[in-house]
């Protein structure tokens, strides 16, 4: 199975410009890809996640993607699914947002050595001489064709004016792919769906420039199954930024995803193996919001940290109440492991000497000495209650006697309901005299 087998497996690929030929070229040979992000904004949102996780897909198969930033289109402004003119951002403002994306996008792929690049077309397009231009690249358009474009059909049917500015947009990124081609062996491009016309564009200048066959592939427009615009919520777009949009938010975000929406998410943001996600399609109730905790995990340790996202973890698990994560959904998560190793860590736990039970102490005096309780008096209806574990067997009697023997792994554990627990670890040393 290669790369492109992969993206379509997984829902990635709505159209291809050569779909065999492409196939062929990534089964036998590496590939440079390359998708362009323009810097309207300092920051990507969950609406970009595709493009990018497609990128970190071709890498993590031996290809190399080229992330190009659009330092120099940013500044005509690309119509595109746009209904209404960009707005025009200043040399300054796109270099700032450039700055940004750099940043984000290094948390995906991996630039060490060359392994994946990263370009701004302001390098180049910002030299171009107009009339040189217009002479070498510009007599290989035709107007007829352009304005056929979806990108450019659907303004002229509007109200709205299409400035010439903005016409000249796919004539600028079909020479990024051609400059692509030239300098960095690259001959493939991906984009979104209202992108077609700009890749095939530029498919089709290198074949005129340089007689060679390069490729396109457009990726779906995601929406939720509730038809609406993956990334948007009632309170704006979903940021990568931190600052933008919090890890804890993000996380929430990917928690709070509609049912029918888990399996086809975890295909497209983790890279959780896919025989995995296909059984979530069978799963309900609390199994499925496990799995959800899972892509909320997954998807915030890509774009902030495991640290991040296991701290988002945390923070939702006292926050919503602790919910046991079954290692039998979607066992490859990284967050088992994390749980295992940081379980014992998260439990509040001081040491003891063990001259402290050598005599025994009773039970509820324990639970008022781990803060578990307040009192003597609430610690015995605890316990009568039956909301009272010692190494997870239930205490019944109040008074009973807590020594050496009930020691496990040199510690006591102790629950209070559910969710609170607190643990003694005994070793010889100084006697304590608190009891």
């Amino acid at each position: 199975m290669n790369v492109l087998d992969i993206l379509k497996d997984r829902g990635f690929i709505e159209n291809t410009t050569h779909d065999e030929e492409l196939s062929a070229l990534l089964s036998k040979e590496k590939v440079t890809c390359y998708v362009g992000f323009d810097p309207t904004g300092d920051s990507l949102h969950v609406g970009h996640l595709l493009p990018v996780m497609a990128l970190a897909h071709m890498q993590q198969n031996g290809h190399r993607p080229l992330a190009l930033l659009g330092g120099g289109t940013g500044l005509i402004g690309d119509p595109s699914g746009k209904t209404e003119t960009r707005q025009v951002l200043s040399a300054e403002m796109v270099m700032e947002n450039v700055r940004g994306l750099e940043l984000q996008l290094s948390h995906f792929l991996d630039f060490s050595d060359e392994k994946a690049l990263l370009l701004n077309n302001a390098a180049w397009l910002t030299k171009l001489k107009y009339i040189d231009f217009l002479r070498d690249i510009g007599r290989h358009f035709s107007i007829n064709r352009m304005i056929k474009a979806e990108s450019y059909r659907a303004r002229l049917e509007s109200e709205t004016n299409l400035s010439f500015t903005e016409f000249n947009y796919m004539l600028l990124q079909a020479y990024d792919f051609l400059h692509l081609n030239t300098n960095y062996n690259c001959n493939l491009q991906m984009g979104g769906s209202d992108q077609w016309g700009n890749i095939v564009a530029g498919v089709e200048l290198n074949r005129r420039i340089h007689g060679r066959e390069t490729y396109g592939i457009t990726l779906p427009l995601i929406m939720t199954s509730r038809g609406i615009k993956m990334g948007k919520t009632h309170k704006g777009a979903v940021w990568l930024d931190g600052e933008k949009t919090s890890p804890y938010e993000y996380f929430q975000f990917w928690v709070n995803t509609d049912d029918k929406d888990v399996s086809r998410f975890l295909a497209l943001f983790t890279f959780l193996p896919m025989d995995e996600i296909r059984k979530i399609n069978e799963m309900k109730g609390a199994e499925l919001n496990i799995a959800k905790t899972i892509l909320a995990f997954e998807a915030t340790a890509l774009a902030h940290g495991e640290k991040a996202s296991l701290e988002s973890f945390q923070a939702a698990q006292r926050l919503f109440g602790g919910r046991a994560i079954l290692a039998t959904v979607l066992p490859s998560s990284n967050l088992h492991q994390n749980i295992t190793a940081n379980a014992e860590e998260a439990i509040p736990t001081v040491s003891w000497e063990r001259s402290d039970l050598e005599t025994g102490v009773p039970a509820f005096k324990l639970f008022v000495k781990a803060g578990l309780v307040k009192s003597s008096g609430e610690a015995k209806r605890l316990i009568a209650q039956g909301g009272a574990y010692i190494n997870g067997q239930r205490i019944d009697d109040a008074d009973a006697t807590v020594a050496l023997h009930n020691l496990e792994d040199n510690a006591l554990l102790l629950r209070a309901g559910k969710k609170r627990m607190y643990r003694f670890i005994v070793k010889e040393q100084e006697r304590n005299k608190d009891l």
